[in-house]
Protein backbone atom coordinates (compact mmCIF):
# COMPACT_ATOMS: atom_id res chain seq x y z
CA UNK A 1 0.00 0.00 0.00
CA UNK A 2 1.10 3.45 -0.77
CA UNK A 3 2.04 6.04 1.66
CA UNK A 4 -0.06 9.16 0.96
CA UNK A 5 0.78 12.34 2.04
CA UNK A 6 -1.84 14.56 3.39
CA UNK A 7 -1.97 18.86 2.70
CA UNK A 8 -2.34 20.22 5.57
CA UNK A 9 -5.20 23.01 6.05
CA UNK A 10 -3.69 25.77 6.52
CA UNK A 11 -1.25 24.87 3.34
CA UNK A 12 -2.12 26.49 -0.02
CA UNK A 13 -4.59 24.13 -2.34
CA UNK A 14 -2.88 25.23 -5.38
CA UNK A 15 0.71 25.20 -5.56
CA UNK A 16 2.47 29.00 -5.39
CA UNK A 17 2.91 28.56 -9.49
CA UNK A 18 -0.64 28.14 -10.57
CA UNK A 19 -1.90 30.81 -6.97
CA UNK A 20 0.20 33.46 -8.65
CA UNK A 21 -1.11 32.88 -12.24
CA UNK A 22 -4.67 32.73 -10.94
CA UNK A 23 -4.16 35.77 -8.75
CA UNK A 24 -2.64 37.62 -12.14
CA UNK A 25 -5.44 36.49 -14.10
CA UNK A 26 -8.31 38.17 -11.94
CA UNK A 27 -6.03 40.89 -11.08
CA UNK A 28 -5.42 41.30 -14.58
CA UNK A 29 -6.60 44.92 -16.71
CA UNK A 30 -9.57 42.60 -18.36
CA UNK A 31 -11.19 42.87 -15.31
CA UNK A 32 -11.15 46.38 -14.74
CA UNK A 33 -14.05 49.05 -14.78
CA UNK A 34 -14.70 50.61 -18.04
CA UNK A 35 -13.49 54.26 -17.27
CA UNK A 36 -9.86 52.83 -16.70
CA UNK A 37 -6.78 52.10 -19.05
CA UNK A 38 -6.49 48.93 -20.39
CA UNK A 39 -3.14 46.80 -21.66
CA UNK A 40 -4.22 45.04 -25.00
CA UNK A 41 -2.85 41.93 -25.55
CA UNK A 42 0.34 41.34 -28.04
CA UNK A 43 1.62 38.97 -30.61
CA UNK A 44 5.27 39.65 -31.64
CA UNK A 45 6.64 36.64 -34.74
CA UNK A 46 9.87 37.22 -36.55
CA UNK A 47 11.15 35.68 -39.83
CA UNK A 48 13.17 35.96 -42.15
CA UNK A 49 12.55 39.71 -43.85
CA UNK A 50 11.33 41.17 -40.62
CA UNK A 51 8.91 41.15 -37.56
CA UNK A 52 5.64 41.29 -37.06
CA UNK A 53 3.45 42.99 -33.67
CA UNK A 54 -0.14 41.98 -33.66
CA UNK A 55 -2.11 44.40 -30.93
CA UNK A 56 -5.87 42.96 -30.33
CA UNK A 57 -7.73 46.35 -29.73
CA UNK A 58 -11.29 46.20 -30.49
CA UNK A 59 -14.24 48.79 -30.60
CA UNK A 60 -11.68 51.28 -31.41
CA UNK A 61 -10.81 52.49 -35.05
CA UNK A 62 -7.50 53.68 -36.63
CA UNK A 63 -7.91 57.62 -35.98
CA UNK A 64 -7.44 56.36 -32.02
CA UNK A 65 -4.44 55.14 -32.36
CA UNK A 66 -1.09 56.95 -32.50
CA UNK A 67 2.14 55.03 -33.28
CA UNK A 68 5.51 57.03 -32.80
CA UNK A 69 9.42 56.26 -33.36
CA UNK A 70 11.94 57.73 -30.79
CA UNK A 71 15.26 56.37 -32.12
CA UNK A 72 14.71 53.03 -31.59
CA UNK A 73 11.47 52.82 -29.63
CA UNK A 74 8.31 52.33 -30.79
CA UNK A 75 5.09 53.47 -28.58
CA UNK A 76 1.81 52.45 -29.91
CA UNK A 77 -0.80 54.35 -27.81
CA UNK A 78 -4.79 55.17 -28.04
CA UNK A 79 -7.74 57.27 -26.59
CA UNK A 80 -11.43 56.84 -26.84
CA UNK A 81 -13.78 59.05 -25.35
CA UNK A 82 -17.21 58.38 -25.50
CA UNK A 83 -20.26 60.99 -24.36
CA UNK A 84 -24.22 59.75 -24.73
CA UNK A 85 -26.62 62.34 -23.23
CA UNK A 86 -30.17 60.80 -23.03
CA UNK A 87 -32.82 63.10 -22.43
CA UNK A 88 -36.47 63.44 -21.33
CA UNK A 89 -38.99 65.20 -19.86
CA UNK A 90 -38.14 64.61 -16.07
CA UNK A 91 -34.64 62.79 -16.69
CA UNK A 92 -31.20 63.47 -18.38
CA UNK A 93 -28.84 60.67 -18.09
CA UNK A 94 -25.19 61.07 -19.09
CA UNK A 95 -22.72 57.82 -19.66
CA UNK A 96 -19.17 58.63 -19.91
CA UNK A 97 -16.84 56.24 -21.63
CA UNK A 98 -12.79 56.52 -21.79
CA UNK A 99 -10.41 54.22 -23.01
CA UNK A 100 -6.69 54.24 -22.99
CA UNK A 101 -3.59 52.50 -23.44
CA UNK A 102 0.18 52.80 -24.38
CA UNK A 103 2.66 49.91 -24.92
CA UNK A 104 6.27 50.71 -26.09
CA UNK A 105 9.03 48.20 -27.23
CA UNK A 106 12.55 48.55 -27.93
CA UNK A 107 13.40 47.82 -31.98
CA UNK A 108 16.71 46.14 -32.83
CA UNK A 109 19.47 47.73 -35.03
CA UNK A 110 18.24 45.38 -37.66
CA UNK A 111 14.79 46.98 -38.26
CA UNK A 112 14.31 49.12 -41.09
CA UNK A 113 12.44 52.46 -39.32
CA UNK A 114 11.83 53.63 -42.64
CA UNK A 115 9.97 51.16 -44.02
CA UNK A 116 7.68 50.23 -40.72
CA UNK A 117 3.83 50.42 -41.93
CA UNK A 118 0.57 49.48 -39.99
CA UNK A 119 -2.90 48.34 -40.62
CA UNK A 120 -5.69 48.19 -38.70
CA UNK A 121 -8.70 45.47 -39.70
CA UNK A 122 -11.08 43.62 -37.47
CA UNK A 123 -9.94 44.73 -33.85
CA UNK A 124 -6.06 43.65 -34.62
CA UNK A 125 -3.66 46.49 -35.19
CA UNK A 126 -1.00 44.97 -37.36
CA UNK A 127 2.39 46.57 -37.78
CA UNK A 128 4.83 44.89 -40.15
CA UNK A 129 8.77 45.86 -39.20
CA UNK A 130 10.83 44.61 -42.43
CA UNK A 131 14.59 43.86 -41.54
CA UNK A 132 17.33 46.03 -43.36
CA UNK A 133 18.46 44.83 -47.02
CA UNK A 134 21.71 43.89 -45.66
CA UNK A 135 20.57 42.01 -42.82
CA UNK A 136 18.19 39.62 -44.87
CA UNK A 137 21.61 38.79 -47.19
CA UNK A 138 23.56 37.93 -44.36
CA UNK A 139 21.54 34.73 -44.04
CA UNK A 140 22.27 31.79 -46.07
CA UNK A 141 22.86 28.14 -46.00
CA UNK A 142 26.79 27.01 -45.36
CA UNK A 143 27.70 23.75 -47.33
CA UNK A 144 29.21 20.90 -45.70
CA UNK A 145 32.21 19.65 -48.00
Amino acid sequence: MRNLKWVKRNEPFLPSVLADQFNTFFNDDVFRNEYSSFRPLVNISENETGFGIELAAPGLSKEDFNIDLDNDLLTISAERKVENTEEGDKYTKREFNYTSFKRSFTLPETVDTEAIKGTYENGILNITLPKKAEVQKLKRAIEIA
